[in-house]
């Protein structure tokens, strides 16, 4: 595979990972609109009704294989890690500011890029991994998370918080990993397992809602899976280790829809945050096209 090619999918890829990112902050700002009437398990339920009623006709329509390639234990520990993450972050979001979960879960590019090398037999250089710490000094300068959030009152949020973030970096290192499985495939069987799981959970906490919070429930479950969908095809065409200093956008559109939603103002240091993010997100792309070496898929050569 040529230089160029590698760099066009490279490109690609990148691109898929940001509007995917996109999709998250906006499935976070619907997630964090709901949680406070309903329960977790109740929002897994309905989203899952609305992902798969939307997924499942469009494969039909494209004749897309259902078929789950790869091994069967590393596609189920995927799905329940990824029904984990959802869990956790919505759960955190109710003992913990938004941005205090927000944070935590801006330690996954560092966890993803940490296992890369040893999951997924990347080899990762120097300046991917400044790409990802300084990112993340511009996450915290960005959200300043609130000094109490781990004391003893904030602990149970931050820790659910912390194993979300995990799931979350392990579960895309898996999905990477299963590249050669369709990106559809994986997205509903993770969707239908996790609505089975939130069905069985959520009548110890049903409440009937409003005509308009359900179809919010369902519109939850089409940008889920948009995001996933979105992320599995870039993780198919790009390196883990080069997608993750590109996780970092989330706090640009969490800020954006914060201000949309909330009327939450942009203060200084989310302005400077996100400059640095902006920055870091750019040297990787600049260092991407100055290498534009042939990379093999299963193991990146040291930029």
């Amino acid at each position: 595979m040529s230089a160029k090619t590698d760099f066009t999918r490279h490109s690609l890829g990148i691109v898929c990972y940001l509007t995917g990112v996109a999709f998250f902050a906006l499935n976070d700002a619907l997630g964090k609109h709901l949680v406070g009437d309903y329960s977790v398990a109740q929002l897994l339920f309905v989203r899952g009704i609305g992902a798969v009623a939307v997924l499942v006709p469009i494969m039909l329509i494209m004749r897309i294989s259902f078929r789950l390639t790869g091994p069967r234990w590393m596609h189920v520990t995927r799905i329940l890690l990824q029904t984990v993450d959802s869990y956790c972050f919505y759960f955190a979001t109710w003992h913990l500011p938004l941005v205090d979960v927000m944070t935590f879960y801006m330690s996954a590019p560092i966890i993803l890029t940490a296992i890369s090398g040893l999951f997924l037999g990347e080899r990762v250089g120097p300046y991917r991994w400044t790409a990802v710490i300084v990112g993340f000094i511009g996450v915290v300068i960005a959200l300043s998370p609130g000094g109490e959030v781990l004391s003893s009152e904030k602990m149970l949020g931050s820790v659910i918080a912390l194993i979300g973030a995990v799931s979350f970096a392990v579960s895309l290192a898996m999905t990477r990993k299963l590249r050669d499985t369709h990106p559809f495939s994986l997205v509903v069987s993770q969707f239908i397992v996790g609505g089975i799981i939130g069905a069985i959970l959520c009548p110890l906490g049903w409440v009937a809602p409003p005509a308009i919070d359900f179809g919010l429930m369902l519109i939850l479950g089409i940008v889920a899976a948009g995001c996933f969908l979105l992320i599995a095809r870039a993780l198919a065409l790009a390196p883990a280790s080069l997608l993750a200093p590109f996780q970092y956008s989330a706090i640009f559109w969490a800020g954006l829809f914060g201000w949309i939603w909330w009327l939450d103002a942009p203060t200084p240091r989310i302005i400077v945050g996100n400059a640095i993010l902006i920055a870091s997100g750019l040297f990787v792309f600049y260092r991407e096209r100055r290498l534009a070496v042939s990379v093999s898929d299963k193991v990146e050569q040291i930029p």
